[in-house]
């Protein structure tokens, strides 16, 4: 990034756009709980591996890193996304740089970043959606360099990135896919003789190979996620909603994105980038007719940003029409900051939701996948009652007497990874779950046998009730709010037959299902 060599007052402007963005984020911390993709996530630093039941290894490594040094609050969570999203802000400034931007551009497209909706949620949470959009934006900010320079260290590195982007999600592929089906269309499909691009993916390959193995070695659960994906939250998906969500998922920074496609389009002195632009449009294409999430894009925005403020530099040409477009951006965006960050507590954001559906008839983000309209989006839903259920699970565990006889059960993946990460501060053991990655680590024998075990579910199954003799309700999620309003912790004791041979015929019905 050639453009942060000397101490320019445009360079401290952009750092300093940097630094706010990372401490927007971290302001807001504590406003709610943990998510429960962010424990599930957390969870899987537990057991470092070269893959996962959804997701590639990289989460889980990362995960691990963050909990040898910083542990498992809140703040060491949710550190790293905060730091990132400064480093977005740089990324962006850098890529109108190379597109032909001088400073202008490059404070706007910060500017542009930071006021982004998909920014400001993607960068608050631990998930692999966050490494996924730094990876997107180095991607493309090294095809645009070497486009520049026509260097091939850019090809090699190229192929790295790109092997390590797919150790952090496989999303990444489409964005590969649209590139080599653009590419040899134009100027730029030389690049295919060229022995460093060869080179790159070698290394690339390379890189990606232990996932790779991992996957067929465990009879590729990639493709078993994809198609549970498709039936319970795909199907859900409206393709006009898809489509809306290209304009609603940038905010106001859309302003930049629409501008920074008609740029790269339509406008001669992007020429040269213009297959970005049709690779752009062939991404969105193909996850469209893929039925995939909106979000799904959003890996290529902070780029169209970049374009976006370039766009804008050429075609603003009064000094205050500069100043006014930043400043109108920036205005709009502060009322809707709630949508895309917790900038409140949790009373406070079900307020404001509340005040927009009244006020304006504005339901948005509210949707949940399966169609249900709720008091809070999805994701802040999802970030309420863990510390509750952790805590009765808690009180749960200190009314056991022999705890070697004993385990924590839990339902599905938020479930367990409240008890494996909050449980921390308690002490409480790692929860037995079959959702998710947790299904890897389940014990196939107890011993000594069970005599007791705390079940966390919606509803109390048959099968344990007519397991235990005796089963106490201890208590449930009382916040409304939450989306787990209602989960209940029950102890249950004295199994009326072996637990074992209870929990031996139900590893059986699983494997034969």
């Amino acid at each position: 990034m050639k453009s942060f060599a000397g101490k320019t007052p445009q360079n401290l402007i952009i750092i300093l756009l940097a630094l706010f963005n990372v401490a927007i984020h971290l302001l807001v911390i504590n406003n709610l709980e943990y998510h429960r993709d962010e424990l599930l996530y957390f969870s899987l630093g537990q057991h470092p591996d070269f893959g996962y039941a959804t997701v590639p290894p990289m989460i889980g490594w990362i995960a691990w890193l963050i909990q040898n040094i910083f542990g498992y609050s809140l703040f060491a969570v949710r550190l790293l996304p905060a730091i990132l999203s400064g480093i977005l802000v740089i990324l962006a400034a850098a890529i109108a740089e190379e597109l032909g931007g001088t400073s202008y551009s490059r404070i706007l497209a910060g500017i542009g970043i930071i006021i982004s909706g998909f920014v400001l949620r993607t960068f608050s949470l631990f998930m692999p959606v966050y490494i996924d959009v730094i990876f997107w934006t180095i991607i493309i900010y090294l095809v645009i360099r070497y486009l520049n320079t026509s260097s091939g260290k850019y090809l090699v590195l190229l192929g790295i990135i790109a092997g390590l982007s797919l150790l952090n999600k496989y999303l990444i592929g489409i964005l590969f896919l649209s590139l080599v089906i653009v590419i040899p269309f134009g100027q730029n499909r030389k690049v295919f003789k060229n022995r460093n691009f060869w080179f790159g993916i070698l290394g690339g390959m390379i890189i990606f190979l232990p996932n790779l193995i991992w996957q067929f070695v465990h009879g590729l659960p990639v493709f078993g996620h994809l198609s549970e994906l498709e039936r319970t939250q795909l199907i859900h998906v409206d393709r006009l909603a898809f489509l809306a969500d290209q304009l609603i998922m940038p905010s106001f920074a859309s302003v930049l994105t629409i501008a920074g496609l008609l740029y790269l389009l339509i406008n001669k002195s992007a020429e040269k980038y213009r297959f970005l632009g049709f690779a752009s449009i062939l991404l969105i294409v193909i996850l469209f007719i893929l039925h995939g999430k909106g979000y799904y894009t959003i890996g290529v925005f902070p780029f169209l940003i970049a374009a976006g403020a370039v766009s804008y530099e050429k075609w603003l040409k009064k000094r205050w029409m500069k100043i006014a477009l930043p400043f109108l951006l920036i205005l709009l965006t502060i009322p809707m900051l709630p949508i895309g960050l917790p900038v409140y507590k949790a009373k406070g954001l079900v307020t404001y939701f509340r005040n927009l559906e009244l006020k304006y008839g504005i339901v948005i983000g509210r949707k949940f996948e399966d169609g249900s309209i709720h008091s809070l989006p999805q994701d802040y839903a999802d970030m309420l009652g863990w510390e509750e259920l952790t805590s009765i699970a808690n009180k749960a565990y200190k009314m056991i007497g022999d705890k070697k006889a004993s385990f924590i059960y839990c339902e599905n993946y938020g479930h367990a990874g409240a008890i494996t990460v909050i449980g921390k501060k308690y002490g409480l053991p790692e929860a037995v779950c079959f959702s998710e990655s947790f299904r890897y680590w389940i014990p196939r024998k107890f011993d000594p046998d069970i005599k007791s075990f705390i079940y966390i579910n919606g509803e109390l199954g048959e099968d344990i009730q007519r397991l235990f003799n005796k089963i106490t309700l201890i208590g449930k999620i009382s916040n409304p709010d939450a989306r787990e309003f209602g989960t209940a912790v029950y102890l249950c004791e004295y199994p009326k037959t072996s637990f074992n041979e209870f929990w031996t015929n139900r590893l059986k019905d699983l494997r034969d299902h």
